[in-house]
């Protein structure tokens, strides 16, 4: 067998083998007896390791001596003397004693046998030696080959998916979720994961992520704001559970969404019934609009017409929506405005007695009104604008204060209140059909104030009416009432 280099995997470095060292031992018949180390060379001999110091006790010092030496003795004939030799330690041997010398035909003293039992013992010795020095190396071995093994079934090959980007990949994750941190993906609330982050993984399974995206979303007229982790718009829509078929989009049903999101109008097909002009119509629309569904149903909008509800509202699905036929025009009217009353105290005046100062004037505006005829039928008048043309003058009035005396020389004791019943009832505020009389007692104007009242008599508190009376009895008896006058006698 050669010399050889084996590869190390390990890292333990070279082990050179060569071939087994042959001890000869002199033998009695024939060749010598050869003895082979069985495992190479001794493990102490490696560089760098540790050197067996151990030696059993019953070796000679002889053994020892030749052992050192790298020598045990052969089988030849003693040419020379051979030099002398201390005895072999033993039992039965002085080790004190004397050294002796061999001759050349005589054998040393137990040569023969003595190596012979030193090459078995040396035998017997450093076989368990070398196991014992080889057994570390097994297990060394042992252990790095099983924990190669755990280390391979750890490994697992895992197929991972995201946003549909699909890999092959092999990692020592126990479970989803930490395959997910392991390969740095940011997962939120929106966003799925499958199997379930908690799941645990073994090779060949499929981990499938997919992110969500905001899709700000206006569905007949309604907006709210929508997640998704499809891709485009059609899946989005399937999705979200929106009927989509003969509805408008703002986007194609193809286009991709991206990570930010899409802005998404969606109108579906709805049901319109549009009554006009004495006929109903029900078509099936999209539009935006009130106004865009009447005129897809071949309705006209002229002038002031208009509809049951706005015109830019939202239709909804089933809904009756009426045109309505509007003709109107303007109209000037000229209203009068109230003047205000300016009141203030006199004493001069007897109490309950009003005089006009300066009478109120009532001012002027011009109001312009819109009439509508809707379908035939006039609405009320709306006011469109207000122009004053006159401002109002204030009517100032003065309030007496005097108290009224309580009774006229001459003319107390008659009988007033007949009188008043003969000419007025007894009603101080009537005046007569031609309007020139009035008060209980009848009095024209001129009179009156030439009696000293103000304003007309029928104005006048009735107390005060009867202090005119009495005064004018005075004056002139009972003449100013020819057809009564005799009721103050009676």
């Amino acid at each position: 067998m050669s010399h050889g280099t084996s590869y190390d995997p390990y890292g333990v470095g070279e082990q050179q083998y060569r071939e087994p060292q042959r001890y000869e031992e002199p033998q009695p018949y024939g060749e010598p007896q050869r003895y082979e180390e069985p495992y190479g060379r001794p493990y102490a001999d490696v560089a760098g390791a540790p050197q067996d110091t151990y030696r059993p006790a019953y070796e000679t010092r002889a053994a020892r001596r030749e052992r050192a030496q790298g020598e045990f003795p052969r089988q030849a004939p003693v040419q020379t003397p051979a030099p002398a030799v201390s005895p072999p330690d033993g039992p039965g041997t002085d080790s004190a004693s004397e050294p002796r010398t061999e001759s050349a035909a005589e054998p040393r003293a137990g040569g023969r046998a003595e190596a012979r039992r030193a090459a078995r013992r040396k035998k017997t010795s450093e076989r368990p030696e070398s196991l014992r020095r080889l057994v570390p190396q097994a297990l060394v071995v042992a252990f790095l080959a099983g924990g190669t093994s755990a280390f391979v079934a750890e490994d697992k090959a895992v197929k991972l998916s995201v946003d549909g980007k699909e890999r092959t990949l092999h990692t020592f994750a126990d479970d989803v979720a930490e395959l997910v941190a392991d390969e740095g993906l940011d997962v939120g609330a929106h966003d799925v994961v499958a199997p379930a982050p908690g799941t645990e993984l073994a090779s060949g399974d499929e981990v499938v992520v997919r992110y969500g995206r905001p899709v700000h979303l206006t569905l007949d007229g309604q907006r709210r704001k929508v997640w998704t982790t499809e891709h485009t718009v059609d899946g989005a829509l399937r999705q979200l559970g929106v009927r989509a078929e003969g509805a408008y989009l703002s986007a194609s049903r193809s286009k991709r969404i991206a990570r930010e999101g899409l802005r998404l109008d969606v109108r579906t097909e709805r049901t319109v019934t549009i009554m006009a002009d004495g006929r109903e119509r029900t078509i099936r629309t999209n539009a935006a609009t009130v106004r865009e569904a009447v005129e897809e149903a071949g309705i006209s909008l002229r002038g002031q017409d208009t509809t049951s509800v706005p015109p830019g509202s939202f239709p909804r699905d089933g809904q009756t929506v009426t045109v309505m036929r509007v003709t109107g025009s303007k109209e000037v009217r000229e209203e009068p405005i109230a003047f205000d009353v300016q009141r203030t105290q006199d004493a001069s005046l007897f109490a309950g007695t009003e005089v006009v100062v300066q009478p109120g004037r009532q001012g002027a505006r011009r109001v312009t009104y819109a009439l509508r005829t809707v379908n035939g039928v006039k609405q009320k008048p709306k006011r469109l604008k207000t122009e004053v043309v006159r401002e109002p003058e204030t009517q100032i009035v003065k309030v007496g204060t005097k108290p009224l005396p309580s009774s006229v020389s001459g003319a107390d004791g008659l009988n007033w209140s007949g009188l008043a019943a003969c000419e007025s009832g007894g009603r101080p505020h009537v005046t007569d059909p031609s309007g020139t009389y009035g008060g209980l007692y009848q009095f024209d104007t001129r009179t009156w104030q030439g009696l000293g009242g103000s304003g007309r008599p029928q104005d006048a508190p009735a107390a005060e009416q009867t202090y005119r009376a009495k005064k004018l009895y005075v004056q002139r008896g009972a003449s100013p009432w020819p057809h009564c006058g005799r009721r103050l006698y009676g």
